[in-house]
């Protein structure tokens, strides 16, 4: 970890650098590693607390390889640090490791922040592909969508071996369910138009925390497997469906309470992999809590069912009058009513099956099943739960409702 900065001749020999040749109008710049970085918080001596507000903490032992603690000529002495720039330090003995804050003099540290440019990436190992789409097995029905939630690819169900109902969840499983899914839609194939719908917590965490923090989470992979095998799964949904449908449209709900950012990270990845492998695919991420989308004459309004900041409750399973009202607004201020015959509330996160075409007038309210086996803490507090999937035909405003258990 580490920083660049424009440096002096002599402030160059100060800290160790090999001097650049100067080329242009400006010092050259040299790049800081954890022995020339200068740390920076509040300090044991005469010191302002602003100094030490929006600075970068390093933590290098205070505690010498000797078996004593060092003063602060001996640390920087140590870690080369420049001690005459120095304009307060405090030792912090407190924690598990002893180390000095540090104050230096005021620096210009230049720094560039770009966003991921994810198309360029996919661009140097993904070709476009002309698939030959199989529609025979198409009856007359308007299109199909197949309904995916809670599949918290990384979470370990039995981590500290003494779980009601241990079950495995680790990568092999992960792809049985996406060759499952693949399976379960082609057979009950109806039309020549997919929806896939991925109503969130795709991932279970990142550095097994959920996105508000705080809240550990017992996890079997390390980031990046949690990251490859959920890749890995979406393109095996995507090329096993491919050659059966006129149109792929996904629906990845990206606003929830275990992927957040990481999750929009891998599904806009497999967005830029999809649209550019296959013309007859599109891929949109949902990023609000609340989305929607309208398919002939029914609108589909999706979510999580949490997000990742702000709600401290979520939808429940079964519908009351805030979330009814809530909804409604929803719908009033997209002109849904208008635009719309029928209104499909869809949601995940509660890790139960539930179609309710009662409890509003207006709206139907759907919760999907969990892809994942329940996580020890639901088995304790809840029940052992059923995971699976579920298929939908509509035709008109009519629908068939197919969930697939396991």
């Amino acid at each position: 970890m580490g920083y660049k900065r424009r440096l002096s001749d002599k402030e160059a020999v100060k800290l160790g650098f090999k001097v650049k040749k100067k080329t242009g109008k400006y010092n050259p710049q040299y790049y800081f590693n954890n022995t020339h970085i200068a740390l920076d918080t509040s300090t044991n001596s005469k010191s302002k607390s602003n100094d030490y507000k929006n600075k970068a903490k390093f933590v290098l032992s205070a505690w010498s390889e000797q078996g004593h603690m060092m003063d602060i000529d001996e640390y920087c002495s140590t870690y080369h640090l420049p001690k005459e720039n120095i304009t307060s330090y405090k030792l912090v003995s407190h924690t598990g490791t002893p180390f000095y804050n540090i104050v230096f003099k005021e620096s210009i540290i230049e720094a560039e922040v770009k966003e991921i440019d994810f198309e360029s990436i996919v661009k140097k190992y993904v070709k476009r592909i002309d698939v030959d789409v199989d529609t025979t097995t198409a009856t007359n029905y308007d299109f199909d969508v197949t309904t995916f939630t809670d599949t918290h690819i990384g979470m370990d169900t039995d981590k500290d071996k003494n779980s009601m109902y241990a079950e495995d969840w680790n990568r092999e499983m992960v792809i049985a369910l996406a060759y499952s899914i693949i399976k379960e839609t082609l057979q009950h194939k109806k039309s020549d138009i997919l929806f896939v719908d991925d109503l969130g917590d795709l991932l279970d965490g990142l550095f097994a925390q959920t996105t508000r923090g705080g809240h550990s989470l017992p996890q079997n992979m390390t980031n990046e497997q949690a990251f490859d095998c959920a890749y890995e799964f979406k393109m095996i949904l995507l090329d096993g469906l491919v050659g059966h449908y006129n149109q792929i449209t996904f629906n990845n709900v990206c606003n929830d309470n275990h992927s957040g950012c990481f999750g929009y990270f891998l599904n806009q990845y497999f967005k830029g992999a999809a649209e550019l492998k296959y013309k007859n695919v599109t891929v949109t991420n949902h990023r609000t809590f609340l989305s929607h989308y309208i398919v002939g004459d029914i609108g589909f309004i999706i979510s999580h069912g949490k997000d990742d900041k702000t709600l401290k409750f979520g939808f429940k399973p079964h519908l009351d009058t805030k979330q009814i009202e809530k909804i409604d607004q929803y719908c009033k201020h997209n002109d849904l009513y208008r635009q719309t015959k029928r209104i499909i509330f869809k949601k995940g996160d509660s890790h139960q099956t539930l179609f309710d075409m009662a409890g509003s007038d207006d709206f139907d309210y759907y919760n999907y099943p969990a892809s994942s086996p329940s996580s020890q803490w639901c088995q304790n507090n809840y029940k052992k739960g059923r995971r699976g999937f579920v298929l939908e035909n509509f035709k008109g405003l009519e629908n068939t409702i197919i969930p697939v258990f396991y």
